[in-house]
């Protein structure tokens, strides 16, 4: 069985807490390690590494920080195999799944190679006599990000590789229930050259995000969870005086006209839906359908594919749909389908009670899809988080954009139609972070930015990209003046 504790000035460490928390399996139920939840003092000691790191870090010329990720690069794609096997096992997601996460991770390391290009300020001469004024973008200081089991590369990896490239040094709490990662993460990065502090990890619980967000050396937080906790990180944060960008839950959905290629909506819909079997902020849990013969059709070839969702283990290549995280999670996921069933949702495909011989013990469950979902129903006010779809019929494209609009949640949304000119309405109008067309989810690449809007995000930057690197510096303005006008002579010649 493994323990892992925490990544501190450069070194792995066992961690000193008497709290710990266990690691399992999803696949098979078993507890294959134990977290070490790290003390307040532990978190002191990490800031106080990232503090002094940082001393030499910012003063780096740019140049110099980047040649560390590009070699952070290399390393990362020979370990590629061996990381997405951790992160297979502990989260429960597929191999490939896991290798795919890594991928879009790498792009973030990527894009933040080119931050010298990013950094560059603006210059304005002989604002008045003998003088000039320019502007900078200033590192923050010490950064920490709190991510989520889901994705425990890809959403540090939206963080870290940015901060540390604009100049700071970085605090990573990753999730307890997936530790592992972000130790490899963070040990590779010290390969790569990064000074000892430069990256610190903290594996731990509530302890150490509430000490994280009051320790008056943190600057700035980032965050990826579920919106009560975002909105208290965010709240707190802010009343420490930190820049804080928090990203909640999700209520994705789908709109598809009557004209829209149904054959490849429904395909796209089961992976955007069921893929790392709707644990993913940005997983399609709702499809609004205009007109009952279109819902039809729909209905009748979604239930086909979903029924035939291959449920496994993620190693097992043949695998369409792995564990759900925990039994809490599965429990949870469970309960919500029994509330759709007794609100009166029609359910079409129910995946509780999924038999898999040799994996009694695992958290799965298959594909569930619900027709006929209302607003009031907790099928569709909650996310889910879980292998879930909901079907909504509505009469026209005004109800469609309704339903989207007055949800609680602005994350992401999706059209699939052949109109043009209704597409480019959809994507000015609608009011959510991350809009697609015929795409079946609209995550942007790392060189664009990634957040939503309403209760999906608290603070005012999203995650990587141009929003990135403005949430991690903070623009300094100068303004000089030198005595004498040297520069007469050349005009009177």
């Amino acid at each position: 069985m493994k323990h892992i504790g925490h990544y501190i000035d450069g070194i792995r460490r066992k961690g000193n807490g008497k709290r710990t928390s266990p690691i399992f399996n999803p696949s098979t139920g078993e507890e294959i390690g134990q977290t070490s939840l790290a003390t307040e003092a532990e978190v002191d000691a990490a800031v106080k590494s990232a503090k002094k790191a940082l001393l030499k870090w910012s003063e780096l010329p740019s140049v110099e920080r980047v040649q560390i990720l590009f070699n952070y690069r290399e390393l990362m794609h020979k370990n590629l195999a061996d990381i997405a096997a951790v992160l297979s096992e502990e989260n429960g997601k597929t191999f490939e799944d896991a290798k795919n996460e890594l991928m879009r991770g790498i792009e973030v390391v990527e894009y933040a190679c080119g931050i010298p290009q990013m950094l560059k300020g603006e210059f304005s001469s002989q604002v008045s006599e003998g003088a000039d004024a320019w502007s900078i973008r200033a590192p923050v200081g010490v950064c920490a990000g709190i991510t989520p089991f889901n994705f425990p590369a890809l959403v540090p990896m939206w963080m870290f590789p940015l901060a540390i490239a604009c100049g700071n040094t970085f605090l990573l709490k990753p999730s307890e229930k997936a530790p592992s990662c972000a130790m490899i993460l963070a040990s590779l990065l010290s390969e790569a050259g990064a000074p000892a502090g430069l990256l610190n990890v903290l594996n731990g619980d509530k302890v150490a995000a509430n000490r994280l967000l009051t320790h008056p050396d943190v600057s700035a937080i980032s965050f990826v969870g579920s919106t009560p906790v975002a909105e208290y990180i965010y709240q707190t944060g802010a009343a420490n005086n930190k820049r804080v960008q928090a990203l909640g839950s999700a209520k994705n959905h789908m709109l598809i006209m009557p004209d829209a290629d149904l054959d490849m909506a429904v395909d796209v819909l089961v992976n955007s839906s069921y893929g790392s079997s709707g644990q993913r902020c940005m997983a399609i849990s709702v499809v609004v359908i205009i007109g009952e013969e279109t819902a039809d059709k729909i209905v009748e070839r979604l239930a086909k594919k979903v029924k035939k969702l291959n449920v496994g283990p993620g190693s097992d290549p043949a695998t369409d749909l792995g564990p759900v995280i925990d039994k809490e999670a599965k429990e949870r996921i469970c309960q919500l389908i029994e509330h759709g069933v007794e609100q009166g949702a029609n359910l079409i495909v129910d995946g509780r009670n999924i038999e898999l011989p040799g994996y009694d013990n695992g958290f799965f469950i298959g594909g569930t899809l619900f027709d006929k979902v209302t607003e009031d129903m907790d099928i569709y006010q909650q996310e889910i988080f879980g292998p879930v779809l909901s079907v909504m019929r509505v009469a026209d494209y005004s109800a469609a954009c309704h339903i989207i609009q007055s949800n609680n949640y602005g994350n992401g949304a999706v059209i699939f139609t052949r109109d043009g000119g209704l597409a480019r309405s959809f994507c000015r109008h609608i009011s959510v972070g991350m809009v697609g067309v015929n795409v079946p989810i609209p995550v942007p690449g790392a060189y664009h930015s990634f957040g939503g809007w309403r209760r999906s995000l608290f603070g005012d930057h999203h995650l990587h990209g141009p929003e990135g690197i403005r949430f991690y510096t903070r623009q300094k303005e100068i303004s000089t003046r030198w005595p004498g006008n040297l520069g007469a002579e050349f005009y009177s010649q």
